[in-house]
């Protein structure tokens, strides 16, 4: 089994484990990235949101400065905040990414949501949310046709190899597929045995468009979920995971790192412990069977957690994943 995807367009090679950044805390971010790649991990998943970019951007060039691995061995992501959609505001937010990795090229870019809203002033990237400053929830008239077409200039300008996509559905992706001069190369979803889409994920496929899991441990990683799915036990502590985990001595969340591996989707687990970190990086010394899969396949719930409702928000706001 391969350890790589190749992207379209360019033909670069991306990691399919990698390491997210969402909710470590600034003052811990840069040893812990440090670590990560010390341990071995190639692909980070940034985003300007996380507020922690500059500490990923240090530990990445403290790694570089010493030896551990070089530039062109790593593949670092970032992405485009929703208050930066409208064309004069892209290529500014890029710029504050740029600055906080402190690299010369990213490698890949991704529009985090394909909803446009309030702009709200770069000061400090913790302050940034689906808000404005008055915790407001207020769309901005800003189209993804004009947007895509500034992601696609920070390639021509050689400061981003590749540009994707994350939340969008098959509508946004149908659409943007009209204009695109560069069609996105990634499309990054939550993805876990509780919430599959497989009919999405074949249909991206099928346009040779990769996809990213993140929160592949379903609600383990999120600290407040739907009132729709708080019946559904963690997957880390379900009996069929933990009986395949068992049957290959290995952990739980080597267990669903693995079923989206398998199927060439790149996951991104993050831990702050070290031990973690290196099983989670451990994925191709075993291998799940058919059964193994299949098992899986049938924990299907059809289950966001990372929704966009009013018991996470406190606010209505649009149904973005209907």
């Amino acid at each position: 089994m391969s350890t790589h995807i190749t992207l379209n367009r360019t033909g670069d090679k991306m990691p399919l484990v990698g390491f997210g950044t969402a909710r470590i805390s600034r003052e811990e971010t840069e040893d812990v990235i440090y670590n990560a790649i010390k341990v071995g991990y190639r692909l980070i998943d940034g985003a300007l949101l996380y507020g922690n970019e500059a500490q990923v951007g240090k530990a990445v060039r403290r790694a570089i400065d010493e030896g551990i691995v070089k530039r062109k061995d790593l593949f670092i992501v970032g992405k485009l905040w929703n208050h930066y959609h409208a064309k004069e505001h892209v290529r500014p937010a890029f710029d504050e990414t740029f600055k906080n990795y402190g690299l010369d090229y990213i490698d890949l870019y991704l529009v985090h949501f394909p909803v446009a809203t309030e702009f709200f002033p770069l000061e400090d990237p913790k302050k940034i949310t689906f808000f404005n400053g008055n915790k407001e929830f207020i769309l901005e008239r800003s189209p993804m046709h004009e947007c895509w077409v500034e992601m696609e200039k920070l390639i021509d300008a050689g400061l981003v190899r590749n540009i994707g996509i994350s939340n969008f559905n098959t509508q946004t992706i149908l659409d943007l597929l009209t204009y695109c001069k560069y069609k996105p190369a990634t499309l990054e979803i939550e993805h876990h045995p509780y919430l599959q889409q497989k009919r999405l994920v074949d249909w991206v496929r099928s346009k040779d468009i990769h996809i990213i899991a993140y929160a592949s441990f379903g609600p383990a990683v999120f600290s407040k979920i739907p009132d729709k799915v708080r019946h559904l036990q963690s997957l880390l502590t379900h009996p069929v995971v933990e009986e395949i985990a068992k049957k290959h001595s290995i952990g739980s969340g080597q267990v669903m790192l693995r079923w989206a591996a398998q199927r060439d989707v790149v996951v991104i687990p993050k831990s702050v412990k070290v031990e973690r970190m290196k099983s989670n990086l451990d994925l191709f010394s075993f291998k799940l069977d058919d059964q193994d899969m299949k098992e899986l396949s049938r924990l299907d719930e059809n289950a966001r957690f990372n929704d966009v409702c009013i018991e996470i928000f406190g606010v209505e706001v649009p149904p973005l994943f209907d």
